[in-house]
């Protein structure tokens, strides 16, 4: 194996980078999002084969995957020092409190991961178990994790998005088979799908402006029906897709890429588009003055570089993995890999506000 200790993306070969701890004082104004993709051989924190909390689509190194490059990166923020992950002082800060993740299967991605770095920190796995008895592998409905030690539960709900997927209207047109409705959260929760806004369908309304109505929707949802004095709310920006030559269904492939992007991004151009929707929408609302507060796990942009995480061709179970190669999955990510780095700094952000003391008994993922 070819040593990458000294290789870091994106960071000046000149010059000395003063880091702070991210914990202290000085700290304060660090923007943890803002950094380098690091080579760290005491990574990954923990290996699929000895956490029973993943689905076979997540488990590359069992399903064949070759190489293990793509576990041995770590973020590094450019100013300041992150806190080394400690699933037992998570899970104290946890102790009789909820974490809920609410989303698509990126979200589930990040919340399995989760489990699995908290799992290890755990000796009796007996502890930890799905209240109800569902299995993970393939449940779509909601999952409840209970670590019986810490009495806390971590809770995945899939609503992939956000607003509400359903019939049309009576009397809409014949090739209209289902609707997102933009000013209806979904919590509970293609072709011939369209916007719906009130009983009316919006046939003209553009992706861009659909997601801009969506996100405001969660936002009043946030302000009438979240009592923020009892919960903490994360909002994790979308993870940019790795499709080379195509996308999912027209041959697009990432299953040659073994390392982050070293220059020009795969990412497509309307990514940062989104993106920016997302900043307008969201950035008034991450102040006291608007009513509620919330922090933004801003992972899109440092996602970006990392090409080489994805599940490719390695998602179909150790028995009939690889899959063809026009059918490849250049969205879904690894695992141990890069959702880790998106936990590690979701505790990051616990332990700051822990210390600040406005933790609070549930959190909203």
């Amino acid at each position: 194996m070819p040593s990458f200790k000294r290789l870091r993306l994106f960071e000046p070969s000149v010059g000395i980078v003063k880091r702070v701890d991210f914990l202290s004082f000085e700290g304060e104004g660090c923007d943890v999002f803002d950094g380098d993709w690091v080579w760290d051989e005491t990574y990954p924190l923990y290996e699929s084969r000895d956490c029973s909390f993943l689905d076979e689509g997540f488990r590359c190194t069992e399903n064949g995957r070759p190489d293990l490059f793509y576990t041995k990166w770590r973020w590094q923020p450019k100013h300041c020092n992150l806190p080394r992950f400690d699933g037992k002082v998570m899970l104290e800060m946890l102790r009789n409190k909820r974490l809920v993740f609410v989303g698509d299967s990126i979200g589930r991605n990040q919340w399995e991961s989760l489990l699995c770095m908290l799992a290890s920190a755990v000796a009796n796995k007996d502890s930890i178990y799905e209240v109800n008895g569902n299995p993970i592998t393939k449940h779509k409905g909601f999952l409840i994790f209970k670590f019986k030690d810490y009495n806390c539960t971590v809770e995945y709900y899939r609503s992939p998005f956000l607003v509400v997927q359903s019939r049309p209207p009576a009397g809409s047109p014949q090739n209209i088979k289902t609707t997102l409705k933009l000013d209806r959260m979904d919590w509970n929760s293609f072709r011939g799908c369209y916007f719906q806004v009130g009983e009316k369908i919006e046939t003209e309304m553009t992706i861009e402006h659909a997601y801009q109505r969506s996100l405001e929707t969660v936002m009043q949802w946030l302000r009438n029906e979240v009592n923020m004095s009892k919960t903490k709310v994360y909002f994790r920006t979308f993870a940019p897709v790795h499709f080379r030559g195509g996308d999912w269904r027209t041959g697009g492939s990432c299953h040659l890429e073994t390392l982050p992007e070293l220059g020009t991004t795969l990412v497509p151009s309307e990514t940062w588009e989104l993106l920016e929707i997302v900043k307008d929408v969201l950035s008034p609302h991450s102040n006291t003055s608007h009513g509620i507060k919330f922090d933004i796990l801003n992972i899109t942009q440092m996602t970006a570089p990392r090409k080489d995480g994805h599940a490719s061709l390695y998602y179909l179970g150790p028995k009939e993995s690889p899959a063809p190669i026009h059918r490849q999955d250049c969205s879904h990510w690894c695992l141990p890999g890069v959702p880790d780095a998106w936990n590690e700094l979701l505790y990051a952000l616990f332990l700051k506000q822990s210390t600040n003391h406005t933790f609070n008994s549930s959190s909203t993922l």
